[in-house]
């Protein structure tokens, strides 16, 4: 045993092993994209794409994870909660990008993105559904909720990915989803079926990922842009409205171009009266593979709003929300 020498007391080391909890990268057991958070009570449920590339492959992903947390620091896996081969009209071909689950009715809805088989060639949307928000979830149609046939109003192939889904104060659900066109349908309650026209919204430098949410009177549209001052990154741009039909107008730049990744994608929540906005970029690696742009990582920042509902700039960090909010901040509160 160890002497310490009269009258001095041994020195303890009180600096943290290890990244706190709440700092960026959140999740580090596996390569995490596309956030999309889901307030259920007093938990939040994280369902992300799952990067599994390696080598020269630039995305391979198969399935969806999910995790949960009560404090946004601290989070449970709670392993694939769906497979894209779930859906039986889709093609086993490793893309199963960007989704996102709401809650109506006591009844949890999964809409992802997946190429159809031929003859409806292309990506395509369908609906899982499950009691539990951690899954599993099953094909709530047996069918694609919508095809690459129903949309041309912009590209072909791969313009039907990035739903995100908005149920409104009177209980009208509503999908947007589009890469390079932004597209937007009402969903009947039964949340399985559209009911009425697919129409576009128009918005400057729209690329994809599109993210709905409301706060006050006011709506938010926030999405993935790429312009010419980003040089073919994505940087997260946001617009507001009056009504979800619109008009939009837009309102700047949430955050810039994420690190090591040309992709970053929108997810925003409040939660126990803080706003947060979620992200992905590249910097994690597990083992021998590095971070990149088929291998990415889900990220958190606390998001801020002015007096005027405007959103204030997001700088992307380590520190996360391992530190504490501008709580003194009358902009972070609710309006």
């Amino acid at each position: 045993m160890p002497l310490v020498a009269a009258g001095c007391a041994p020195t303890v080391d009180h600096r943290p092993i290890g990244p706190l909890a709440g700092s960026n990268p959140l999740i580090t057991t596996a390569f995490t994209a596309d956030p999309a958070p889901l307030v259920v009570g007093d938990t939040v449920y994280l369902y992300t794409s799952h990067d599994k590339a390696a080598g020269k492959v630039l995305f391979a992903m198969d399935d969806w994870l999910a995790f949960s947390s009560k404090d946004l620091r601290h989070w449970q896996s709670l392993g694939p909660v769906m497979h894209e081969t779930d859906f039986a009209w889709a093609t086993d071909t490793k893309s199963a990008w960007a989704a996102q689950a709401v809650e109506k009715d006591g009844k949890f809805y999964f809409y992802a993105p997946v190429k159809h088989k031929e003859p409806d060639r292309g990506f395509a949307i369908g609906v899982g559904v499950s009691d539990n928000p951690a899954g599993p979830f099953v094909d709530a149609r047996g069918s694609a909720l919508v095809t690459n046939s129903m949309t041309t109003a912009g590209r072909d192939y791969d313009e039907d990915i990035d739903p995100t889904v908005f149920i409104d104060s009177d209980g009208t659900p509503w999908l947007m989803w589009g890469h390079f066109t932004c597209y937007l349908a009402r969903l009947k309650p039964n949340m399985v079926e559209l009911d009425g026209p697919i129409t576009t919204i128009k918005l400057p430098n729209y690329t994809e990922g599109p993210w709905l949410f409301k706060r006050g009177d006011l709506y938010y549209l926030a999405y993935a842009s790429i312009d010419e001052v980003a040089q073919g990154a994505e940087r997260i741009a946001y617009a507001t409205a009056p009504a979800i039909t619109g008009p939009w107008s837009y309102r700047g730049l949430i955050t810039g171009k994420t690190r090591n990744s040309y992709t970053i994608h929108p997810g925003i929540i409040e939660f126990k009266g803080q706003w947060y906005f979620f992200y992905h970029d590249a910097l994690l690696s597990i083992g021998d593979l590095k971070g990149a742009t088929g291998r990415r990582a889900v990220a958190v920042e606390y998001l801020y709003f002015n007096p005027d509902g405007t959103i204030r700039p997001v700088e992307q960090t380590d520190a996360g929300i391992s530190v504490p909010p501008r709580r003194s901040d009358a902009a972070a509160r609710r309006p």
